[in-house]
C-alpha cells in the first residue's frame, strides 16, 4: 500500500510555507486513519510540524487531570488501537495518556503514529503522548518503522519527520498530582520529579543516564538496583518504588514497556502496575491487552480486550506457553 499520492488541497513541502490544517481537514485525516488507511506525505509533514509546536510547550513531566484512560504499548497494531477506541470511547469524549511505543513490531506503525499525533493536534488538552524506548532513530531502524515508512512513502522523509517529532515527546506524566507514569521505570540518577523536569529531553534517547532509564528500566522482585538484561536501564526492586513514591507524595506508578499476559500486572505491593495494550503481541504471543480508566475520585478500572478480528490475516488461537503446562 503506497501512501504517497498527494491531494491538490495540501501544498507540497518546498512549495512555500506548509499551510495550517483546518479542523475539517484534520478530522478528514483522522477519519481516513480510523478507516485503516494512511494519509498523504504532505499531510503527515504538516501534522508533525503542528504537533512539534504543541509538544514544545509541554514540560518533561506533563500534568494530566482526571478522569483519564491510560494506554500502554501499541506497537503498530492499528486494528487493535481502533478496537481500543471502540472500547474506551474516542477523543474528545475520553481523555487519554499514551505511555509510548506507538511504532515497531506491528504492520501499521505509520498509521498508529499518524493517528495519535493527529488526535494530539486536534485535541491537545484531551490526549497526552509520552515517549517510549521505541520512539528513537536507532531502535526504529531495527524493528520495522523505518522500513515501513520507506515501503509506504517511497523515501525516508516521513520516518525522519516522525523521529524528529519524537525528540519533543514528554518523558512522563503526573496524573492528578499523585500518579506517576513513565514508559519504562525509575532511575538511580533520579530521586525527585524536579530532577526529571530539569533534564534536556530534546535529543535522541541516550544509551545511559536518567532519560534512558525512564524509557528502559523494569521492576523486579529483588531489592535495590540491578543490571538490566535489556542492556539499557536497570531493574529496580519494591524498596526503590516505595522510596520514590514516598519521597514524591505519589500513590502509584503506572508504566508499560513489558509484555504481561493479562494486559496488566501489579507489582511492588501495589506501588506499581504494568500496562500493555497490544493484544496477541507480534500477532503470536496470545496475550490479552488492557487499558486503565481513572475517575475523578482516583478509583481505577482495568478494561481487558482481545485482538480485533482482521480480514485476510491468519487467526492465531491463544495457546498456553509450555511452562504453564
Amino acid at each position: 500500500q503506497s501512501c504517497s499520492s498527494q491531494p491538490s488541497s495540501v501544498e507540497m513541502p518546498g512549495a512555500g510555507p506548509i499551510p495550517r490544517a483546518t479542523a475539517n481537514e484534520l478530522e478528514g485525516w483522522i477519519e481516513t486513519l480510523y478507516a485503516g488507511k494512511c494519509i498523504p506525505e504532505a499531510a503527515v509533514l504538516q501534522l508533525c510540524k503542528k504537533a512539534t509546536e504543541i509538544l514544545i510547550e509541554e514540560g518533561n513531566v506533563v500534568g494530566v487531570p482526571v478522569p483519564v484512560t491510560v494506554v500502554g504499548d501499541i506497537h503498530g497494531q492499528l486494528h487493535d488501537l481502533i478496537e481500543l477506541f471502540n472500547i474506551a470511547g474516542k477523543c474528545p469524549d475520553t481523555n487519554f495518556v499514551f505511555l509510548g511505543d506507538y511504532v515497531d513490531r506491528g504492520y501499521y506503525s505509520v498509521e498508529c503514529a499518524t493517528l495519535v499525533v493527529a488526535l494530539k493536534v486536534r485535541w491537545p488538552s484531551r490526549i497526552w503522548l509520552l515517549r517510549g524506548n521505541h520512539e528513537s532513530r536507532q531502535i526504529t531502524q531495527v524493528y520495522g518503522f523505518y522500513d515501513e515508512c520507506l515501503r509506504k512513502y517511497g523515501s525516508a522523509t516521513v520516518w525522519q519527520t516522525f523521529t524528529n517529532l519524537f525528540d519533543y515527546l514528554p518523558l512522563a506524566a503526573l496524573i492528578a498530582g499523585q500518579i506517576f507514569c513513565p514508559h519504562g521505570g525509575l532511575s538511580p540518577s533520579i530521586d525527585t520529579l524536579e530532577q526529571i523536569r530539569s533534564l534536556d529531553r530534546v535529543q535522541e534517547i541516550p544509551h545511559e543516564g536518567p532519560m534512558c532509564d525512564l524509557m528502559w528500566s523494569d521492576p523486579d522482585d529483588r531489592m535495590g538496583w540491578g543490571m538490566s538484561p535489556r542492556g539499557a536501564g536497570y531493574t529496580f526492586g519494591p524498596d526503590i518504588s516505595d522510596k520514590f513514591n514516598h519521597a514524591n507524595n505519589l500513590s502509584l506508578i503506572i508504566r508499560a514497556h513489558q509484555l504481561v499476559m493479562e494486559g496488566y500486572n501489579w507489582a511492588h505491593e501495589k506501588n506499581l502496575v504494568t500496562l500493555f495494550s497490544a493484544p496477541n503481541y507480534c500477532y503470536r504471543c496470545g496475550n490479552q491487552a488492557a487499558i486503565m480508566e481513572i475517575d475523578e475520585q482516583l478509583e481505577y478500572n482495568f478494561l481487558q480486550f482481545d485482538p480485533a478480528p482482521r480480514r485476510g490475516e491468519p487467526h492465531v488461537t491463544r495457546r498456553m506457553p509450555e511452562y504453564f503446562l
